[in-house]
């Protein structure tokens, strides 16, 4: 069963080596046992048989001589040219537990026991926000996604991981590039789906003068675009894109955070609230962004919003003031990594809710792990870092109640996780 992949080059066949693999790795190559150590082989099942080119341990699949069970057809013709997706070959059980196995691995390294549940599928309606890569090839700009572990770009007319609201994207991401090539610089074209059309964020170009500020505008025009900004900087807003966030209507800043799917934010959201103490009042909202866990909270508790990113805070203040129906949402600009919310002020809360970037949140967990907060509710992106401050907060006197894994970027070797801590006593 040939892969369609790069042909290998000539002079390395000679090199071929028949592998039987064995299991799957974090990042979903499947593992082959060589007597000088594992070959990470991608695109490959445990249980197969295939030929590869070995380079050091890695191998670049040739042929697949006997598939597993549990191999599937592809849903998108690019898969294993573009790096975007990783798991397209699997079933969705095999699919299923590899995601779940991440998250109880890293645990084990780290030395915790607790119970993982069973991945949640929040891929909903697909991604709402994808992020082109543009740069000039020969005469004209090549726009696409990046190929798996090189800086070759992959031209990308449609994408099924994506909702129907970036069904455009592709082409819009191109006439805009095609606008901006006379720069010569890469491009990178961050398209947002929201209620009133598509928020665009260009980076990579630098200040843009009067001229192509009107030829953007113009350009936004014609693709009936919500927004169109540069390095966060609006150059047109044509409608505000606003997003739902409980009962709440945010616009975000140009170019800011969001979950990837709306079924992945709301999932995250209800898991938190699930968590949440019964008798609790206040609740702190840390690395809060624009809002979408804050929101939600306020429905049941006050909330104190902390996020370092200034527009994030702006924008979440300004939907605050504008809607009915919540409890107070009080905002700060802070910088979490360097200035932690402090034991002192931490006492105030009787939950915390913490949504930190990959590097996780370690200075903030150690002055939790020295806090008297009943209940902390963890929402992570990278488990290793997760573990890594879990392990601090069981340090401090917390137990890890449980955690469940989320799964909003299907096909991809990430997953996402809500862990809740609790002191004894606390519920």
């Amino acid at each position: 069963m040939p892969l369609a992949e790069k042909p290998v080059p000539e002079r390395r066949l000679a090199m071929n080596e028949t592998l039987a693999i064995a299991r799957l790795g974090q990042r979903g190559d499947g593992i082959a046992e060589a007597p000088e150590g594992p070959v990470f082989v991608p695109y490959t099942l445990p249980g197969e048989t295939v030929r590869v080119v070995r380079d050091g341990e890695r191998g670049q699949l040739v042929e697949i001589i006997a598939p597993a069970s549990s191999r599937i057809a592809a849903i998108c013709p690019l898969f294993t040219r573009c790096g975007g997706c990783a798991a397209q070959h699997m079933e969705e059980g095999l699919y299923r537990v590899w995601k779940r196995s991440q998250v109880v691995t890293a645990l084990e390294r780290a030395g915790i026991e607790a119970p993982v549940a069973d991945v949640v599928d929040a891929h909903g309606a697909g991604r709402r926000r994808v992020t082109f890569h543009a740069r000039r090839e020969g005469l004209g700009m090549m726009v696409g996604f990046m190929a798996a572990r090189t800086h070759d770009l992959v031209a990308v007319e449609a994408c099924p991981v994506l909702s129907l609201g970036l069904a455009r994207a592709p082409a819009v991401a191109q006439l805009l590039a095609n606008r901006l090539g006379g720069s010569n610089k890469p491009l990178d074209i961050q398209i947002t789906a929201s209620d009133a059309g598509l928020d665009v964020d260009i980076r990579g170009h630098g200040p843009a003068g009067d001229t192509l500020r009107l030829s953007l505008t113009e350009a936004a025009g014609r693709l009936d675009l919500a927004r169109l900004s540069m390095h966060g900087e609006i150059v047109v807003e044509r409608r505000p894109p606003q997003q739902s966030m409980g009962k709440a209507m945010v616009a975000p800043a140009p170019g800011g955070f969001l979950q990837a799917t709306i079924t992945g934010e709301e999932t995250v959201a209800a898991l938190v609230l699930a968590a949440l103490p019964k008798k609790g009042k206040r609740a702190a909202d840390l690395f809060s962004g624009c809002g979408p866990i804050a929101f939600r909270l306020a429905e049941r508790m006050q909330v104190l919003a902390v996020e370092s990113d200034k527009a994030a805070m702006s924008a979440l203040a300004r939907a605050a003031s504008m809607t009915q129906g919540l409890k107070p949402i009080a905002t700060e600009t802070r910088d979490l990594f360097r200035r932690p919310l402090l034991e002192h002020e931490l006492q105030a809360f009787d939950a915390v809710v913490l949504d930190p970037p990959r590097a996780g949140a370690e200075a903030q967990v150690r002055r939790l792990a020295a806090s008297t907060v009943g209940t902390v509710i963890y929402v992570s992106c990278d488990v290793g870092s997760f573990a890594r401050d879990a392990a601090i907060l069981i340090a401090g006197g917390y137990a890890l109640e449980g955690v469940t894994p989320v799964d909003q970027f299907r096909y991809s070797a990430h997953i996402e996780l809500v862990g809740v801590f609790r002191r004894a006593g606390a519920r």
